[in-house]
């Protein structure tokens, strides 16, 4: 499990509990130590989605893993480090995109 899906299956499960997700609640649960900019760009694009509160055998993410495994694990961390920022700016562009979207909608 990537530390993305950690940090949105927390906020789900705090939203599920009618708590809102904050920063030091999701930090205070994480099972690694992970940058307060990281937690908060994920937690900025997060939307809660109630089923979304564990990796099961039944996600889509887990099944392609599992038909997949990887053969060069370090170069599987390599990736997904250089990929992270371009992960971040998406969320950023998507949430912008939803604020120009409910600006357009109200007028």
């Amino acid at each position: 499990m990537s530390i993305s899906d950690e940090i949105i299956i927390i906020a789900n499960q705090l939203a599920n509990q009618g708590k809102q997700p904050s920063v030091a609640l999701v930090k205070a649960k994480l099972s690694q130590s992970v940058p307060l900019p990281k937690i908060v760009g994920i937690l900025k694009s997060w939307q809660h989605d109630p089923s979304y509160i564990s990796l099961g055998e039944n996600t889509e993410k887990e099944k392609t893993v599992k038909k997949s495994p990887t053969i060069y694990p370090e170069l599987e961390k390599i990736i997904e480090k250089a990929l992270m920022p371009i992960h971040e700016e998406l969320s950023e562009i998507k949430i912008l995109l939803n604020k120009i979207m409910s600006q357009t909608k109200d007028k």
